[in-house]
C-alpha cells in the first residue's frame, strides 16, 4: 500500500538530502582549487594538451583525495565546527551523517583515490595523493591547527599538492616547474586565509583556534599578508623561463594588482580605519584563477618558451 509520504516524494527527498550531506563533507568549494591548478600543471608538463583520459583520471583521483582529506577533517574538527557560526551548517554538526559513517566515507575515498591514480596514471601520483591526505589530517588538522598561529602556513602545504600530483600524473616524476607551482600556492595561502580569518576572528577565538588574527594585532597580520603577497608574486616569476609571454604578462599584471590591494589593507589597518579584508579574500581567488588560466592557455597554445636569460 502506497503511503502518503511516498506519494509526496519524502523518501526521494531524504536520499537527496543524504547525498547532499556526503557531498558537503568533501567541501566542494575547497576542491575548486584542485581544478584551477591541476589542469594547468598538466598542460605545462607536456607544453601542450595531454591525453583527455589522463586529465580526467587525474582529476577524478585528485578530487577523491581532496574529498577524503576534507571529510576526515570534518570528523576531527566536529567540535570546532559546532562552535563556529561559519561552519554550523556542516553535516556532522547537524547530525545528517554520523561521525562513524563520515570516517568510513573519508577512508574509502582516500583508498579509492590511490587506486584510481595508480591504475590510470602512475604509482608516484597515487603515493603523493595518500601522503597529502595523511599530512592534512595528522599534521595540519590534529597538530598544527590548534597549537600554532603559523598553522595555515605549514598546513597549507597540503593545498599545494594538486599541482605536483598533476605534474607527476603526466611525467611520472617531479621537476622544478612543479615545485615552483607548489610555491605559488604555498605563498598564496596565508594572504588568502588570513584575510578570511580577519573577518571571522571572533569565530576562531570562540573555537580556540589560534589563527594569526586571533593572537596578533591587526597591523601585524596585515604586515604578514603584505610579506607573503610579495613572496608569492616574485615566486610566480620563477616560472617565466618555462613559459611564454602570455603567462609572463598576466603574472606581472595580476601580481601588481594583488600587491596594491594588500598594501591598501595594511595601510588602512595601521591607521585604525575600518577595513574590508573579504575584498582581498575574494580577489585572491580571482588572482589564482587568472595566473593558472594564463598558464594553461600559454601551455595549450605551445607559445615559444622564454627560457633563461643566460
Amino acid at each position: 500500500m502506497t503511503t502518503a509520504a511516498q506519494l509526496s516524494g519524502q523518501p526521494v527527498r531524504k536520499v537527496a538530502d543524504l547525498l547532499k550531506a556526503y557531498l558537503g563533507l568533501t567541501k566542494p568549494r575547497v576542491i575548486e582549487l584542485l581544478l584551477v591548478t591541476t589542469i594547468p600543471a598538466m598542460l605545462l608538463a607536456v607544453r601542450g594538451i595531454p591525453s583527455p583520459f589522463l586529465v580526467l583520471a587525474t582529476l577524478v583521483g585528485g578530487t577523491m583525495a581532496a574529498g577524503s582529506a576534507n571529510a576526515l577533517n570534518c570528523v576531527v574538527d566536529a567540535d570546532i565546527d559546532q562552535v563556529m557560526k561559519r561552519t554550523r551548517a556542516r553535516p556532522l554538526v547537524r547530525h545528517t551523517v554520523s561521525n562513524r559513517h563520515a570516517l568510513i566515507f573519508g577512508v574509502a575515498l582516500g583508498a579509492g583515490s590511490f587506486l584510481v591514480l595508480w591504475a590510470a596514471t602512475n604509482l608516484l601520483a597515487g603515493v603523493l595523493a595518500v601522503a597529502t591526505i595523511l599530512f592534512y589530517v595528522f599534521i595540519y588538522t590534529m597538530v598544527l591547527k590548534r597549537r600554532t598561529a603559523q598553522n595555515i602556513v605549514w598546513g597549507g602545504a597540503a593545498g599545494c599538492m594538486p599541482v605536483v600530483i598533476g605534474w607527476a600524473g603526466v611525467t611520472g616524476r617531479i621537476d622544478w616547474p612543479a615545485l615552483v607551482m607548489f610555491g605559488v600556492v604555498f605563498f598564496w595561502t596565508p594572504p588568502h586565509t588570513w584575510s578570511l580569518a580577519m573577518k571571522y576572528k571572533d569565530d576562531y577565538e570562540r573555537a580556540g583556534v589560534p589563527m594569526l588574527p586571533v593572537v596578533a594585532r591587526p597591523a601585524a597580520v596585515s604586515r604578514q599578508i603584505v610579506m607573503f603577497t610579495w613572496l608569492m608574486v616574485i615566486w610566480t616569476l620563477l616560472l617565466v623561463p618555462a613559459t611564454g609571454w602570455l603567462y609572463a604578462a598576466f603574472a606581472v599584471a595580476s601580481g601588481a594588482w594583488f600587491i596594491v590591494l594588500a598594501h591598501r589593507l595594511h595601510s588602512a589597518t595601521k591607521r585604525g580605519v575600518p577595513t574590508k579584508p573579504m575584498r582581498l579574500f575574494h580577489m585572491s581567488n580571482t588572482y589564482l584563477m587568472i595566473v593558472f588560466v594564463a598558464l594553461a592557455v600559454d601551455s595549450a597554445l605551445s607559445l615559444p618558451v622564454l627560457g633563461w636569460p643566460w
